[in-house]
């Protein structure tokens, strides 16, 4: 095993992704904004842990069909067995839980219990994503609530419980991300029917505008946004070098810049502008580490 297969085994390069999450949810829950740069840091790692170990989940249970289609896979070519990735995945969800508890009550000992049950629902969701997501038809749906408790359980630990904000927020990601999964499933996008789903893609832009209305800033990044799915989507869609992994992976850096404008939303402009660079970072990391 070399470190570069643990790093492909964890998706890491869409780490970036999970942050500009972190910081949406705790901002739109209304009091993010004074707990300092540390307090953020370390929930973006605890809320990395999850996704991480969620990653390794999902290679370990889905060995026996990489090795008929994806046999280069660390675990189905021997580098690696399954029973190690099961333990160090079970291990960071665990972690994962703790920490967020423990930084939860650490803003304010009332939190500690709403945290750790968005915690522990977090961790169930992907687990039973990571169990049973081959040929389930509401796979998307599952992939979607996955990041939407990261919202929550970032607006837990931040104030205690989600906002008004923070559901709307995440109404919009679970959106985007119910389109980026179906366009993840997709075997024949040239057929006009197989496209419907990617419609969810258009809600959370909708509501971008609709925030933007009277601000000129939020706006610009809904704009932005659009633009980025426009490009991303042309991967999907263009006659000639189709690639699907080449959209699939864009549309995941594209989760930052919808939380760029919800932060943008929220008067979270510097914020907003870290989601944006992060974005950028994710799709970086992706020349290195695959993010798919």
């Amino acid at each position: 095993m070399t470190f570069g297969v643990w790093l492909r085994l964890g998706r890491v390069s869409n780490l970036p992704t999970v942050w500009s999450n972190t910081l949406a949810g705790s901002v739109l829950a209304g009091s993010a904004l004074a707990l300092g740069a540390g307090w953020q840091a370390g929930l973006c790692l605890a809320l990395s842990l999850f996704y991480v170990g969620g990653m390794y989940l999902n290679d370990a249970f889905d060995r026996d069909i990489d090795r008929k289609e994806r046999p280069e896979r660390p675990i189905p070519s021997g580098v690696v067995r399954a029973s190690t990735v099961f333990g160090i995945g079970f291990s960071l969800l665990l972690v994962g839980v703790v920490a967020s508890f423990s930084l939860g009550r650490a803003h304010d000992p009332a939190y500690g219990t709403s945290t750790l049950c968005a915690a522990l629902a977090l961790a169930t969701a992907i687990v039973a994503y990571d169990l049973y997501h081959k040929q389930n038809p509401l796979s998307p749906l599952l992939m979607g609530l996955c990041r939407v408790l990261v919202y929550v359980t970032a607006a837990s630990a931040a104030a205690g419980a989600p906002s008004p904000a923070v559901w709307l927020g995440a109404a919009a990601l679970l959106s985007h991300l119910i389109g980026l999964t179906y366009a993840a499933k997709q075997e024949n996008l040239r057929v006009i029917q197989n496209l419907w789903p990617l419609g969810f893609l258009l809600l959370p832009v909708a509501y971008g505008v609709f925030l933007g209305l009277q601000r000129p800033l939020v706006l610009v990044c809904a704009l932005v946004y659009l633009a980025w799915l426009t490009y991303a989507l042309s991967f999907l869609v263009r006659r000639e070098e189709r690639s699907i992994p080449g959209g699939v992976v864009r549309l995941i850096a594209g989760i930052s810049l919808l939380d760029a404008m919800l932060l943008a939303a929220a008067g979270a402009l510097e914020l907003a502008l870290v989601a944006m660079l992060l974005c950028g970072a994710t799709r970086l990391a992706q020349r290195y580490v695959p993010g798919t």
